[in-house]
């Protein structure tokens, strides 16, 4: 029996090496080598560091091009040693290698797939960081306690993919949960492959806040936006901005309340109001507060065809009924639905807990494919 399974597994990875190789052809693997190496030698040349904001900008470049090179050599590294183990292990029929080589593979699919989706990204945006905002919907403790249950979820998500989260915003709800949140998450292609969150989420569950136990449905709605340095795409007048200093709220530390450090702007001719209090200066907030503000523009301004920023016009997302984008099923059977795509899975726990990656996968799909619902 060992024997015939070996065989199966040693058929499974010579079809995965084309699919290698078809890999590092679509993320264009030695063009990334090559300008690695270009770069390398420009980090080496005398007075490289007298640029200050050209040297961070090539040392970001260098750091992802080599990051996507070595995750390449090591899924291929990888593949090789299951190759290997499947020879070893056939060779001696040993049935504990078997057991290895099953996990190793399945392991080893997983990645393929990760990989397959960042080839899906070919977005203007789509290697930048991400901005994401948590607004509750209507409806009290209930829909503050999602949106922070949401917030884990993303949270969770960035940690289980290596990416660095920032809080920028936080402001707690009035019993549980959160009224509204804001936090940038740093990675390679982070807006690329969230940016299919962005809508209204739907709970439906028994309340833990109801003395009767009763079912409720609760929304709250999340935006997704790339985090973008100056962008000449997007020019914020000073005049149309207005700044409003308060003191912060909150779990925050010893600086809390003392000072007025925490920062709301509002951009006058679109009524966009951002904030931030979670940095212990005014400044640092003020540059938080600008980079969202930067993002929310350039979002509306893709969704309304805009030239210009004094074209666009303020939209009020409606949390609401009707208008979300998933479902998530507690009770009274578990399922998490995703209204676009059609994709779904019973394992509600696990999509709570930041796995959400066949949810991203399909929306990738299907709108590199023209399939996806509008």
């Amino acid at each position: 029996m060992a024997l015939i399974e070996y065989d199966e597994y040693k058929q499974k990875l010579r079809d995965l090496g084309p699919e290698l190789d078809k890999l590092s052809a679509a993320l264009d693997i030695e063009s990334a080598r090559q300008e690695a190496a270009r770069l390398e030698e420009e980090t080496a040349q005398d007075g490289f560091w007298n640029d200050l904001e050209r040297s961070q900008k090539v040392q970001m470049r260098l750091k992802q091009l080599q990051n996507k090179v070595a995750r390449q050599e090591k899924l291929i590294g990888e593949w090789e040693d299951l190759a290997t183990l499947c020879e070893m292990g056939q060779e001696a029929e040993d049935e504990e290698l078997l057991s290895e080589l099953k996990e190793g593979f399945a392991a080893l699919e997983e990645k393929v797939e990760e990989t397959r989706m960042t080839t899906l990204l070919s977005g203007e945006y789509d290697n930048s960081n991400a901005i994401l905002q948590f607004h509750a919907g209507a409806g009290g403790t209930e829909a503050q306690d999602w949106a922070q249950m949401l917030y884990r979820m993303y949270t969770r998500w960035a940690e289980r993919h290596g990416f660095v989260y920032k809080i920028l915003d936080y402001e707690d709800g009035d019993e549980a949960g959160i009224k509204s949140a804001a936090i940038s998450i740093e990675g390679e292609n982070a807006y690329g492959l969230l940016k299919s969150e962005n809508g209204v989420h739907r709970l439906v569950r028994v309340s833990p806040f109801d003395a009767n136990a009763r079912r409720q449905t609760s929304f709250a709605a999340i935006e997704v936006m790339p985090e973008l340095e100056d962008d000449d795409t997007v020019e914020i007048r000073e005049e149309d901005i207005e700044m409003q200093v308060y003191r912060a709220s909150g779990a925050g530390g010893q600086h809390v309340n003392k000072t007025s450090s925490a920062v709301r702007l509002i951009h006058k001719p679109t009524g966009i109001v951002v904030a931030s209090q979670q940095e212990r200066s005014q400044f640092q907030n003020k540059d938080n507060c600008m980079k969202m503000l930067r993002a929310k523009l350039l979002e509306l301004k893709a969704q309304q065809h805009a030239e210009k920023v004094s074209d666009i016009k303020g939209v009020q997302m409606k949390i609401e009924w009707g208008s979300q984008i998933r479902s998530y099923v507690f009770m009274p059977y578990q399922m998490v639905k995703d209204t676009r795509t059609g994709y779904e899975t019973s394992n509600i726990d696990g999509v709570m807990d930041g796995d959400l990656d066949g949810f991203l996968n399909a929306y990738l799909t299907q709108l590199a494919t023209g399939e996806l619902k509008k």
